[in-house]
Formats: structure tokens, C-alpha cells, sequence
């Protein structure tokens, strides 16, 4: 049985997400006695720093742990019921932790956008976190609990609209102010790498269905070149998230049972106007994902600036559409800038949905949105500063 010791370990506090979860927890939770959660890195006195920093109590325990120190992670992961670790890419700094969490039966809760890592953890973890009681939740960042709840959300009005679930939802970004992760980037070109070194890894990463193993859906749309969508009015361009979000959206439906259909056609693009401009800008977008990943790219452990954080946010919309064209159309929106401020937000609130609001979840690997849904949309709304609407 997983210890009781502490409800939530945030493995990583010294880093800059890591930094402002604990923040969010010391700040959201402040007064909740029932909330028992520590600060774990590599350095006492950087978690000591942190602490005071962010004005966490002064009695917030410290534990110190490290990626290339199994043992410590061991021990680390026995105190907790729940682990977040921020420390990424996870497929460099992730595997002990996750492996100790599942030999544990421990939550775990990570900000993973690097679907062929995911994939290798389901595959030789899955079995043995079900007989532990582990239950490890992937991507409850931006990517991808926003996307993930959209289609949900979106997916729910068209059963009310339509009387059933539409075959087909698009996942659009309207706007979106604030900076890419240093992680996303890092984590992005992880996975670049990965495949460089076993081409047979090509395939996998190209599958929309990469995280359904032994599930194969119909054609999906490339995403990889902008078009005019003349419903919205406006040109669509290539989103780079697309890689990770939509095969976790299709994770979802698996997980969940299939609610959305085997025939389920899911993408995402970014709006970018009308006419000419729209088009222009759309290429812009195209040129701009290329630098991303490339030597300009933020580098872990750096990120905006308070200022820049509060004064980020984002908005998506999302459109299903049934087979006789008839649409229902929702938004999701952020009120702080999605890499940093609203992630740091979301990736708590799963925890603690998950140890609070949905304790009877099975063991096993998890999506937020199937584990979640209903839940974790109202914690979300409540005290992170999301909206779900429906749009007319």
C-alpha cells in the first residue's frame, strides 16, 4: 500500500515548472490541512531557496532525490500516494521514477508530450501497474488535458444536439499568447533524436493511434500544410502540438470505451484569418514551428516572467460536426499563458482530482480526460482559471 505520509510529491521543485507547482499548491491550498504535500530535487538548499521564495510554509518538508539515483527515487516515491514529476524529457530523466512509482502501487502524474516514450512505459509497465495499484497519468499539461476535455466537452453537446457523438470534432487554436516550455522543446527534440537512432520509430511516431496499442482507427488528416477552412472563415496552419494532443485524444476513446466511436476523426490546426493575410500568416506559423526545436529554442529551465505568465492565456475551439452537417461549436479557454502558468495549475489539480474527487479510478495507464472527465473539468473551472462553453 502506498504510504500516507505525504498526499503529493513535486519531484523537480527546484526547476521552473516544478517551482510553480509547489507555488500554486502553497498558494491554493494554503489552510488545507487535509493536503499533505512535500518539495523533492536534487539539492536541500535549492528546495530551501524554493520554499522561501514562494512562500511555502517553512515547515513544507524537503526531500532530497535524484534521476541518477534510483535508490533515492525509491525512497522518495515510498512516502507519497501521488508523485508529479516535472523533470523532463521524461524519456531521459523519467523511467526510474515511473518505475518506481508502479513497483510502489504510487500515483503518478507527469507533463509528457513525447508520445513514443508513453508508448514504450504502457507497453512494458501496463500489467504490472494494474497488479500494484499504480495509476500513472500522462500529458496534465497544455498538452494536452485542455485539447483532451475539449473534445470531451464538445463531444457531450453533440450527444445532447445530435442524439449521439460525432464522428467528426476538430480541435482549433484561436489564439494563444505566451512562450513554448523550454521542456516542450527539449522534450520535442528528445524525440527527434530517439527516431534518429532507430528509424523503425518513424511509423510509430507518424500513427495518430501511437498511444492505442492494438487499436488501428480510420485515415486521420495530416495536419501538415495550411488550408482555407471556409466554415470558420479563415486559414488553418500546421499546430505543433498536434503530434502529442490528437493521439491522446484518440487514447481517450479507447480508454473510455469507444464513446466516441471506432470511426473517430479528430485534428488540430491554428486559426490564422481571412484572406490574403490569413494565408500569409498561416506560412508564417509553418516557418515559425520549424525554429522551435532548432538551436533558438528555449532551453529547459527557462521561461517567462511573471508578468508574461498572468498576462498570457489562450483560447480553442472545438467543432463536431454530424453526418448531416449540422454543428455544435465549444470553446476552451486559459487565463494564463498555457507553457508555464496554466500548466502548472492544470497538472495539481489532476493530481488532486484523482486522490480526492475520483478515488475509485482503476489501476493502470490513464489519459486526465478518461481517468477524470466530468470532475476535472468543474476543479478546472473552479480554481485554475479555465472556461468550457458551449458556443452558438
Amino acid at each position: 500500500m502506498p504510504s500516507s505520509k505525504f498526499d503529493i510529491i513535486v519531484y523537480g521543485a527546484t526547476g521552473f515548472t516544478g517551482q510553480l507547482v509547489a507555488e500554486y499548491l502553497a498558494a491554493q491550498y494554503k489552510g488545507d490541512a487535509g493536503l499533505k504535500w512535500a518539495m523533492a530535487g536534487r539539492s536541500k538548499d535549492k528546495l530551501a531557496t524554493v520554499r522561501d521564495a514562494i512562500g511555502a510554509p517553512a515547515d513544507t518538508p524537503l526531500i532530497v532525490a535524484d534521476a541518477s539515483d534510483p535508490a533515492s527515487l525509491k525512497a522518495m516515491v515510498a512516502q507519497a500516494k501521488a508523485v508529479i514529476t516535472t523533470v523532463g524529457p521524461y524519456q531521459y530523466y523519467g523511467n526510474d521514477v515511473l518505475a518506481a512509482c508502479v513497483e510502489a502501487g504510487v500515483d503518478y502524474f507527469d507533463l509528457c508530450g513525447e508520445p513514443l516514450w508513453m508508448r514504450q512505459m504502457i507497453d512494458k509497465h501496463e500489467a504490472a501497474a494494474k497488479a500494484s495499484g499504480a495509476r500513472i497519468v500522462f500529458s496534465c499539461g497544455f498538452d494536452s488535458v485542455p485539447f483532451e476535455l475539449g473534445a470531451f466537452f464538445v463531444q457531450e453537446e453533440a450527444k445532447r444536439v445530435f442524439g449521439a457523438p460525432a464522428l467528426r470534432v476538430r480541435g482549433r487554436v484561436r489564439d494563444m499568447r505566451g512562450t513554448l516550455s523550454g521542456g516542450t522543446a527539449a522534450s520535442a527534440k528528445a524525440t527527434f533524436d530517439a527516431v534518429a537512432k532507430d528509424l523503425s520509430l518513424v511509423a510509430l511516431l507518424k500513427s495518430p493511434f501511437a498511444l492505442t496499442p492494438g487499436f488501428e482507427g480510420p485515415k486521420q488528416p495530416p495536419g501538415s500544410k495550411p488550408f482555407l477552412e471556409e466554415d470558420l472563415q479563415s486559414w488553418a496552419a500546421p499546430f505543433m502540438m498536434a503530434l502529442i494532443n490528437t493521439r491522446n485524444v484518440h487514447r481517450s476513446n479507447m480508454l473510455m470505451g469507444f464513446p466516441y466511436g471506432k470511426d473517430f476523426v479528430y485534428d488540430e490546426m491554428v486559426l490564422t484569418g481571412p484572406g490574403e493575410k490569413g494565408e500569409a500568416n498561416a506560412r508564417k506559423v509553418m516557418a515559425v514551428n520549424a525554429g522551435k526545436t532548432g538551436p533558438a529554442a528555449p532551453k529547459p529551465g527557462e521561461g517567462p516572467s511573471k508578468e508574461e505568465r498572468e498576462n498570457g492565456g489562450y483560447d480553442l475551439l472545438y467543432v463536431a460536426t454530424a453526418p448531416d452537417g449540422r454543428q455544435v461549436r465549444a470553446a476552451v479557454k486559459g487565463d494564463r499563458d498555457p507553457g508555464y502558468g496554466s500548466t502548472s495549475k492544470m497538472i495539481s489539480e489532476c493530481a488532486i482530482c484523482l486522490l480526492r474527487d475520483t478515488p475509485d479510478v482503476s489501476a493502470g495507464f490513464w489519459t486526465p480526460g478518461a481517468a477524470m472527465g466530468h470532475q476535472l473539468i468543474k476543479r478546472l473551472v473552479d480554481n485554475a482559471g479555465l472556461t468550457f462553453e458551449v458556443e452558438q
